[in-house]
């Protein structure tokens, strides 16, 4: 079993900044792909950017590329998503998510997930 709890969600301007954390506990947590989701009103659940689990393979939305970062600190069990330039489009609720399988491309085949964090960019 994997518990995640994401913080750092929030109210920003547009253009501004805001970095998510995912706290993970459980089952060995650097054997874990991660993923950041998001789902806004009246949307389907959508990726967001991955990490593996050693963290030297990401991968992003296009909407995302070149503005949000995923990084990971193994030593804290933690995940992060730095998120710059934002845009009321960014609007959401960002979940946290785990992946027991260590093949197959990183944005597919999530276990377990965290209860979201609020994401709110006002123009």
């Amino acid at each position: 079993q994997v518990q995640l709890v994401e913080s750092g969600g929030g109210l920003v301007q547009a253009g501004g900044s805001l970095r998510l954390s995912c706290a993970a506990s459980g089952r060995t947590f650097s054997m874990n792909t991660m993923g950041w989701f998001r789902q806004a009103p009246g949307y389907a659940r959508d990726f967001v950017a991955a990490i593996s689990g050693t963290g030297t393979s990401t991968d992003y939305a296009d909407s995302v590329k070149g503005r949000f970062t995923i990084s990971r600190d193994n030593a804290k069990n933690t995940v992060y998503l730095q998120m710059n330039s934002l845009k009321p489009e960014d609007t959401a609720v960002y979940y946290c998510a785990a992946r027991v399988s260590l093949i197959g491309p990183l944005r597919n085949g999530y276990n377990y997930w965290g209860q979201g964090t609020q994401v709110t960019v006002s123009s």
